[in-house]
């Protein structure tokens, strides 16, 4: 898209106006670092513009307070007290499936990523929230403990103006499908090749 121009023009009825604030499904997939991050630049650009935001992280511990959660949990007592950008919710689902010491059983994991799932397409449904942003949302399609079949449908059907992103690798070729922008990142060089580990305001 050079200089903002779109290089087809669809026959779909829609003004420009109108396909230019379609709500989207966004997909960050890819084997390297920085898809949280740019879902959760993408919140902030929405939370500027006045929206909901609602932050669903999945796999990461819920024992872990990470710098975007600082800074979101700031943002959303700054609109409550005095009305600038818009409101913030950031729930951890369960306890952490792969970076933490597992705790309970897989399936113990696997009902609480079902029961995550299940408050998101309330909330979807229910048109509750200007942006969501999935957080790893991809790890329980992948095993098998979220219906990919049944996202795809309720992100397509969902009313309103309500934009939905969703980040972690191995993203299902369905969701690849159905979403609307989908960014891969590949890893050129990384400090951990070096031997080096993650840091403090890099990683977290």
């Amino acid at each position: 898209m050079p200089q903002g121009q779109v290089t087809t023009t669809p026959d779909d009825g829609l003004t420009t106006r109108q396909r230019r604030n379609r709500p989207l499904v966004i997909v960050h997939t890819g084997e390297m670092k920085g898809k949280s991050t740019a879902a959760f630049g993408l919140a902030l650009r929405g939370w500027s513009q006045g929206w909901s935001i609602a932050v669903f992280q999945f796999v990461k511990s819920a024992k872990w307070r990470v710098g975007e959660e600082e800074a979101f949990t700031a943002l959303g007592a700054v609109h409550a007290e005095h009305g600038t950008g818009g409101p913030v919710e950031w729930h951890k689902m369960g306890q952490g499936w792969s970076w933490s010491r597992k705790q309970g059983s897989e399936e113990d994991h696997a009902a609480n990523a079902a029961a995550g799932w299940a408050e998101i397409r309330r909330r979807i449904e229910a048109g509750a929230h200007d942006m969501y942003v999935l957080d790893e949302f991809t790890y329980p399609l992948k095993w098998g403990w979220v219906d990919v079949d049944e996202v795809v449908e309720v992100l397509a059907a969902r009313p309103g103006h309500q934009h939905v992103v969703i980040t972690g690798r191995d993203a299902p070729a369905a969701l690849v499908d159905a979403a609307d922008l989908v960014m891969e990142t590949t890893k050129v060089k990384h400090p951990m090749d070096a031997g080096q580990k993650g840091q403090r305001g890099i990683e977290w």
